[in-house]
């Protein structure tokens, strides 16, 4: 399962979400496409960019902690994390504001990649990826926003399906399997780096925390339900599945809201409207 949009338009453009992706993208291609296929170049090009705990715990190295959240393993890494960013990091923007939102990016990759350093600082495994600090996009995604639809994809072996679930679900399942994976994972043996995902996600929510009392707290959400506090974009149906198409624009919906229910290691890591009434954010009760 993994999401391919939501319905959360932001109000303002979101230049550092945009920028960021642009970097991203910008700095893989200056390097992959070249020597990806060369182990011995790719890791010696990671010895010296990528995050190595061993390294960065004896404060060495120490500029790694920034240049890793650059830098991705492969194809499927940047692709990945790229759509992450796209589908949660506008919305965090638009709260935060563009200099506030580029803050929070960076402290929660800083956060992510310590949490990977104190489940094995002594790993000599170098680590690369952004998505320690798209995982705290995603912990203020889920603080903001619990009840947001998500559209998300489920592919079963040959049975694909597109549904709309809330966020919390989404992102809460998301956690739990980096909590899980990350217990039964061995974090000197490369691959996935969960506890990165995890510890950005974590420094996520308490990095929003602030900018979520500012707004009311709890009063926030009973004045949105969880929900985005303007109006949803709404997608049209496609004919073959009755299911929301992937493809095309969105555009706001004037109807009634309706109730529906990496980083890897290598390892690497419209208008506004204010609806009244109370209600749980997690629950359907409104």
């Amino acid at each position: 399962m993994f999401p391919i949009r939501d319905h959360n338009p932001s109000e303002r453009t979101p230049y550092v979400t945009w920028a960021l992706i642009a970097i991203n993208v910008f700095v893989f291609l200056s390097y992959f496409p070249s020597i990806g296929g060369q182990d011995r170049l790719l890791m010696a090009f990671y010895q010296d960019w990528a995050l190595v705990p061993a390294e960065a715990s004896q404060g060495r190295e120490m500029h790694t902690i920034l240049t890793s959240m650059f830098l991705h393993g492969g194809w499927m890494h940047i692709i990945g994390n790229m759509l992450f960013l796209y589908i949660f990091g506008d919305n965090l923007e638009d709260q935060l504001g563009h200099l506030g939102y580029l803050l929070f990016y960076l402290a929660s990759g800083v956060a992510a990649a310590f949490a990977q350093m104190s489940a094995d600082p002594f790993s000599q495994v170098p680590m690369v990826g952004a998505s320690g600090a798209i995982a705290g996009v995603m912990g203020g995604y889920l603080l903001l926003f619990p009840r947001a639809r998500v559209d998300v994809a489920l592919i079963l072996f040959i049975i694909f399906k597109v549904i709309t679930v809330p966020a919390w679900l989404m992102l809460g399942l998301w956690f739990g399997m980096q909590l899980v994976s990350g217990a039964a994972s061995d974090a000197a043996g490369g691959g996935v780096a969960y506890w990165a995902h995890a510890g950005g996600f974590i420094a996520g929510l308490v990095l929003v925390l602030p900018a979520f009392l500012r707004r009311g707290g709890p009063a926030f959400w009973q004045r949105t339900h969880g929900r985005p506090p303007h109006e949803e974009t709404r997608y049209g149906a496609t004919r073959w599945s009755g299911v929301p198409s992937s493809g095309g624009a969105g555009r706001r919906s004037s109807a009634p809201r309706q109730e529906e229910g990496g980083v890897t290691s290598i390892p690497r890591a419209g208008r506004r409207r204010g609806p009244s009434g109370r209600g749980s954010p997690w629950g359907g009760s409104r």
